[in-house]
């Protein structure tokens, strides 16, 4: 079955989710790590940018943890660019748990991947954006890595992004490519 084409960023709170809504979503999906975005300030960073140029759609399990996170992702955002999925509450436990969570409620990854095809469905996009991403290779060239002056570089691209100054190359590189693409990395370049 063809999966669910979504321009927006997906963010779920695991890796788990993460691995449930891939086999159902064609979308770029990004996770909390559970309260790990608490004390993380680039991911932090990075769903407030790409909810305000992307979209982002967020979904977490149905419990009052889950509840909690969302309220965190609205505080980030101030509510701009965030569209919220609910799963439906459900008794249960994931099938790699050995005990039921606090609440009896099946995760986003315990749902059946029907209903997730069934929630996702109105979200869909006629087909994928084809985004053109910059490369490793070119992020070198410009002069973002492996030269001098290469961490004052990534510091003005990361303020232009309004993304933290202190992010690793990687991390840089793949928030430029989630929130921007190579478009508008070509014109922030005239830019810096």
């Amino acid at each position: 079955m063809n999966k669910i084409v979504l321009d927006k960023v997906v963010v779920c709170e695991g890796r788990y989710d993460k691995i449930k809504l891939d086999s159902v979503l064609d979308a770029e999906i990004i996770t909390l790590e559970g309260f790990g975005i608490f004390n993380n300030l680039e991911k932090r960073h990075l769903i407030k940018a790409l909810a305000e140029k992307r979209g982002v759609i967020v979904v977490t399990d149905s419990d009052s943890a889950g509840q909690m996170l969302r309220g965190h992702i609205k505080n980030i955002t101030g509510g701009v660019g965030v569209e919220n999925v609910f799963v439906p509450s459900i008794e249960g436990k994931e099938k790699r748990k050995s005990t039921r969570s606090k609440e009896g409620l099946l995760g986003v990854e315990g749902i059946d991947a029907e209903v997730l095809r069934e929630i996702f469905e109105k979200y869909k996009s006629a087909e994928k954006t084809p985004r053109a991403t910059v490369s490793t290779l070119r992020f070198f060239e410009d002069g973002f890595m492996g030269c001098d002056g290469a961490k004052e570089r990534r510091e003005k691209l990361a303020k232009k992004l309004s993304l933290p100054k202190n992010m690793s190359t990687s991390a840089l590189l793949a928030a430029v490519n989630m929130i921007s693409g190579l478009e508008e990395y070509e014109r922030i370049l005239k830019e810096i």
